[in-house]
């Protein structure tokens, strides 16, 4: 008997096709949501002249619906949610760091401060939505969720699992608001959103290290049969402990590298729109004190013309 006990559950195939149609319903839910919002209340909701939403937010929601069907229907849910914690890990990874910042760059301000108003809920979100606030929520219900009591019982209850998914989204929505969010007040300077987004990297790195390192089975719900590509219950926690440190870590990075060089792009822009000298080489500065660039040293090259060809000895 305990040997029985001991051995992993039989499941059977996980190749076969599971239909969800709850996922279907949610997704076109949300799809015909964003169309009557954006055709029938945006233009009630705007003012004259303008813009309701743009291109670049529809393609942004398109991805999130998109990247939503992706992490919650077949086959990555089945999976995730019966035989490979890696794969569950990267679910979570795209619940949480990819799909909330599409879904607030595809919300227009004006949408955002219908739903939020100026009253209670306004207050209240501007309170959560502090960076200290936003971390402590967003890490807390990461270490929450990868607690093994509470993968174990929620991976085997259905109703339960959607619920942690709803927990994870919501968490991460605020986490993603001082940085992506439609509300400007609410947004962080770009170097702090740098500096922010910087220390949301680094704090994985407890639950992924101790998934990478830890001994024998850390969840017993993923303790089963068959064994997909031929992969154990360590190296499958390994990956996911990887995948939650390096394939994280290395997303917040590239958003990272995306501010930076906006920002460099954006300070230059606005330093040629006021006129002020691009420093781009080593300054010289002339005897009265005026700095040169190198645009204005080789324009002065060029209007010197070549140097003078030394005659041959």
């Amino acid at each position: 008997m305990d040997l029985l006990a001991a051995a992993p559950a039989l499941r059977g195939d996980p190749w076969r096709w599971q239909p969800h149609p709850e996922v279907w319903a949610l997704v076109a839910g949300l799809a015909l949501a964003y169309w009557w919002a954006m055709t029938r209340v945006g233009p009630r909701a705007t003012r004259p002249g303008e813009t309701v939403v743009t291109r670049r937010q529809v393609a942004w929601f398109v991805a999130a619906l998109v990247t939503l069907e992706v992490a919650a229907d077949w086959p990555v849910h089945d999976i995730g949610e019966r035989y490979l914690f890696g794969i569950h890990m990267g679910q979570h990874l795209l619940l949480s760091l990819v799909l909330p910042p599409m879904v607030l760059l595809a919300t227009p301000t004006w949408l955002a401060r219908m739903v939020v108003g100026q009253g209670t809920a306004y207050r209240v979100l501007r309170r959560l939505a502090r960076p200290v606030a936003a971390t402590l929520i967003f890490n807390g219900v990461v270490a929450l969720t990868h607690w093994p009591a509470m993968v174990n019982v929620s991976v085997s209850n259905g109703a339960l699992h959607y619920g942690v998914h709803v927990v994870v989204v919501a968490s991460a929505l605020l986490m993603w608001l001082p940085v992506a969010g439609p509300l400007p007040e609410l947004r962080l300077t770009v170097p702090v959103q740098m500096g922010y987004l910087f220390l949301q990297s680094i704090l994985p790195t407890v639950p992924a290290g101790w998934l990478t390192f830890a001994d024998g089975v850390v969840y017993e719900a993923y303790d089963v049969l068959p064994r997909l590509f031929g992969t154990s219950v360590a190296s499958d926690q390994q990956f996911a402990g990887m995948l939650m440190k390096v394939g994280g870590g290395a997303f917040l990075w590239t958003v990272i590298a995306v501010l930076f060089f906006r920002f460099a792009l954006r300070q230059e822009q606005n330093d040629r729109d006021r006129g002020l000298p691009l420093d781009r080489r080593a300054p010289v500065r002339t005897a009265d004190g005026q700095v040169l660039t190198w645009e204005q040293v080789e324009r002065e090259l060029q209007r010197a013309g070549p140097a003078p060809v030394e005659p041959d000895r």
